[in-house]
């Protein structure tokens, strides 16, 4: 059962090899706890076509479909998407997100998952089940 939709820190730390990342993620992904948005490996692609080894890389992420479930964006999670902006637009709300985030923040409460994230931004959204680590051996 998915319980963690993980952002673009976590998840690049992790294809870095990076411990701390990797600790964290290698057990959900063994009990089939992870997932993230089809928008975290859009993004994830952009940093790596910078590579040089990226043909390398890139096979290594498409390897990951199978371990790490991508959810796709539905019309429910764009109707969650709008709710979010508005609650979070001011004069009322605490300051939009990012378009990405708010999308994969709609994709974590319609599939009731705890985004696991570097980002402090995901504690504004009301309802939101954040797990912020630090990507930092201490």
């Amino acid at each position: 059962m998915r319980r963690y939709l993980l952002d673009t820190g976590p998840l690049g730390a992790y294809l870095q090899g990076r411990e701390p990342a990797v600790d964290l993620i290698v057990p959900w992904i063994r009990r089939g706890e992870a997932a993230t948005s089809i928008l975290v490996y859009g993004e994830i692609i952009e940093y790596i076509k910078n590579l040089h080894d990226y043909p390398t890389k890139y096979m290594g992420l498409r390897g990951l479909l199978g371990a790490i479930y991508p959810y796709f964006l539905t019309y429910s999670i764009l109707e969650r998407y709008a709710e979010i902006r508005r609650t979070l637009r001011p004069p009322h709300g605490p300051g939009l997100i990012g378009d990405i985030d708010t999308l994969i923040a709609a994709t974590a409460l319609e599939r009731n998952l705890r985004v696991v994230t570097t980002d402090g931004d995901y504690e504004r959204v009301p309802g939101l089940k954040v797990r912020r680590i630090s990507l930092k051996r201490v």
